[in-house]
């Protein structure tokens, strides 16, 4: 079943800080509840093609597919591709906003299997699910500078 989803986001973060968090799957796991892990698949830099070992959490299930990196424009765009069974994709776009980051993040995919269950979730419900992502980072970053600021 397909889906989209797309967010608007303000992070009182630069894109300097904001978008290494989005384009390094190393890192979901400290702000996105349901990724479990990722595991680089590939060596070297960040480059289009980059693969990822992918766990995420649904409830007491773990799905297994792997993150593909499509598009990395740094310290403004980042695209990912997961495989079956989510057949997704992302694209976060960071501008400067106001002292901070816009973020707008577009999730598309056709999700297969029982995960189906999840693309019959509203559209709010399924937006609000994404949303904590960001509600994660915004606190990920905010401990980072109460940690710069006191000297940690």
């Amino acid at each position: 079943m397909w889906r989209r989803v797309t967010l608007d986001v303000h992070l009182d973060h630069p894109p300097s800080r904001v978008y290494p968090y989005l384009a390094d799957p190393g890192r979901w796991p400290e702000f996105a509840p349901a990724v479990d892990s990722r595991r680089p698949l590939d060596g070297g830099p960040l480059q289009v093609g980059n693969r990822w070992a992918a766990v995420d959490r649904i409830g007491p299930f773990r799905i297994r597919f792997t993150d593909v990196l499509e598009v990395v424009e740094p310290d403004r765009r980042v695209v990912w591709h997961s495989t079956s069974p989510w057949n997704s994709r992302v694209e976060y776009v960071c501008t400067p906003d106001a002292g901070g980051t816009r973020v707008r993040a577009d999730y598309g995919g056709d999700v297969a299997s029982w995960l189906r269950l999840v693309a019959l979730l509203p559209t709010f419900v399924l937006a609000r699910i994404l949303l904590r992502d960001f509600t994660g980072l915004r606190r990920v970053l905010e401990a980072a500078d109460r940690a710069r600021a006191s000297g940690g």
